[in-house]
């Protein structure tokens, strides 16, 4: 099972009505739960290694983002980067340093954007397009959902 299995897997609990999911599987055992307080864990367990579990990420109901302000040049041309995965969303690859990008940079294609945490694992985010960063949508060290809104460009 890959990532991106997992990430279906994590999204398709927080969505539906389910409570818990478990997989056994002759190399590894998946169990993502969600408690009371809408937080979705997953906990990934090699059989061979028989340790205690390798991860454990909390992942947050969704957050809605934030409406586009009227004032916006060309709202209708902007195109947004969205998250690949949910996780915790950071815009600076450690708490000293600057950010990838803010608003006014200029992006192109395989630019960092941010890094999501996910699993303990750390993603970093590319911009696919080009152009320039016209707003920021999630604040530094929230948690985000899969294809959740994150940048708006306007496309150069």
């Amino acid at each position: 099972m890959d990532i991106k299995e997992i990430q279906a897997l994590i999204k398709f609990v927080s969505t539906a009505g389910v409570d818990e999911v478990e997989i056994n599987q002759k190399d590894f055992k998946l169990l993502i739960k969600k408690n009371p307080a809408q937080i979705t864990t997953a906990q990934y367990t090699p059989v061979a290694v028989q340790a205690a579990p390798v991860a454990a990420a909390p992942v947050a109901a969704a957050i809605p983002a934030a409406p586009a302000a009227a004032a916006e040049p060309k709202a209708d041309n902007l195109i947004t980067i969205k998250s690949p995965m949910v996780g915790t969303f950071y815009r600076t690859p450690n708490p000293e340093s600057p950010s990838f990008v803010n608003v006014g940079d200029d992006v192109k294609p395989g630019k960092v954007v941010c890094i999501i945490e996910a699993m303990k694992l750390f993603n970093e985010i590319e911009s696919e397009i080009s152009g320039k960063i016209v707003k920021v949508l999630v604040e530094n060290a929230t948690p985000v959902e899969y294809d959740q809104p994150l940048f708006l460009v306007e496309p150069a």
